[in-house]
């Protein structure tokens, strides 16, 4: 396993010297053909899907789990379409940010250059597969990609299909490799690559997460466990706050930009929380509330410590009453691990507010918390939606996957 896993990796690092310099337009046809290839290839696809889904039902894995490993001709379009956005976007390789000239005649130049090889680990979302390999292309990177057990077959096929065509339209081989071995300690040798791996980004649960941050001798950019939160303000449209809540819950709870709780301001409480909160069972979601909130709403069950800093990632929610927007920014301060929070108001200046004092990557005001994407955002996809506050944070697009380098030009000069 670890010769093969090395081998994998050290194929990339070759071609990861070649792809640094390869025309843009190059790139741009292989992303093209890597979409045309899925659209081609989308019943091999799912068939391999349709037998990690049932494998997963068999294990028992929750409705949310399922929804993220499912593809459908819908989702493979969206692939298909995140490849085709991402080849009309400008290449950052070779942008000249700044150039000056020093006061000896040399001219000094900042320019960005890929980062070589990126490892991606990552659960249990095939799509995720696609998106890193068409956002390491653009930016001139390689990628090593290792995906969990239950999205296998799905993986192996996705990689499959795209690699071949980038290869055909003139990417040099080996720069997108998939591990296969599914074993956990295919991850434990893929930290310590850092002869041959440039930087890794893990994307998946709190877990894998902190595995990696831990474990890790390669540099890592870690992505976000999102325990995210929904404030409805005393001077909040409800009907609005009570749509944004549903959706922000709802529409994809296994995902990270997902809300998991909610804070209501006790002015409107009583008017908001019994049809919000009805609507949510409606959608099979499980409510567990304060005691102001069990009050009001009887049915709701009772919320412990332990779920407000829980990221559900399923079809849960704590809901706590507060007083004031001090005690949901309070709140907020101790449970979310700074990934997208919204506040729902009318009022500009608390809007504001809430804007400038919550620490996190992406801040709301009258917004479901699931724009936060690359694609939402404009970026053609993502790599991952980075928490951390060192070189990138939030969604990570095609910038945040190079680096720069100095380029000095002179005439001669020598330092005395």
């Amino acid at each position: 396993m670890e010769k093969e896993i090395t081998a994998k990796a050290k194929a990339a690092k070759e071609a990861a010297r070649k792809l640094a310099y390869i025309p843009t337009d190059v790139k741009n046809n292989a992303l093209l053909a890597m979409a045309g290839a899925l659209r081609k290839q989308c019943e091999y696809i799912l068939e391999q899907n349709t037998k990690d889904v049932e494998a997963g039902r068999e294990k028992g894995l929750s409705r949310s789990l399922i929804d993220r490993l499912l593809l459908t001709r819908e989702r493979v379009e969206d692939m298909a379409r995140g490849l085709e956005m991402l080849s009309s976007l400008a290449d950052p390789v070779g942008e000249m940010d700044a150039m000056w000239t020093r006061p000896n005649g040399l001219q000094v130049g900042r320019t960005r250059v890929p980062m070589g090889v990126v490892g991606i680990i990552y659960e249990a979302r095939p799509n995720v597969t696609v998106d890193a390999a068409g956002l390491c292309l653009k930016s001139g990177n390689a990628v090593v990609l290792r995906g969990g057990s239950e999205a296998v077959n799905s993986n192996c096929a996705v990689a499959r299909v795209i690699a071949g065509a980038a290869q055909t339209a003139g990417i040099p081989e080996g720069a997108v490799q998939l591990i296969e071995n599914t074993d956990r300690a295919a991850v434990n040798v893929m930290l310590k690559l850092n002869q041959y791996l440039d930087v890794l980004i893990p994307r998946g649960g709190a877990g894998l997460i902190q595995t990696v941050v831990q474990n890790a001798t390669v540099p890592v950019i870690e992505t976000g466990v999102g325990n995210c939160h929904v404030y409805v303000d005393s001077e909040a449209n409800l009907d609005m706050a009570q749509n944004i809540t549903i959706n922000a819950k709802c529409q994809r709870p296994g995902v990270c930009n997902a809300i998991e709780s909610l804070l209501v301001h006790k002015d409107v409480a009583v008017d908001f929380l019994p049809g919000t909160l009805q609507r949510l069972k409606e959608s099979g979601v499980e409510v567990r509330g304060c005691e102001k909130t069990r009050e009001i709403v009887s049915w709701v069950n009772p919320a412990t410590e332990n779920d407000y800093a829980a990221e559900f990632l399923d079809f849960i929610i704590a809901v706590k009453v507060v007083d004031d927007i001090d005690e949901a920014m309070d709140h907020i301060y101790k449970y979310g691990t700074g990934h997208s929070e919204c506040i729902v108001t009318d009022s500009y200046s608390k809007g504001r507010r809430f804007q400038r004092e919550v620490d996190a990557a992406a801040v709301y005001i009258n917004a479901s918390t699931r724009f936060t994407d690359g694609g939402m955002f404009g970026f053609g996809a993502e790599i991952g939606i980075s928490t951390q506050k060192l070189h990138a944070r939030g969604p990570m697009g095609l910038k945040e996957l190079t680096t720069i380098k100095y380029v000095v030009f002179g005439e001669g000069q020598i330092r005395e």
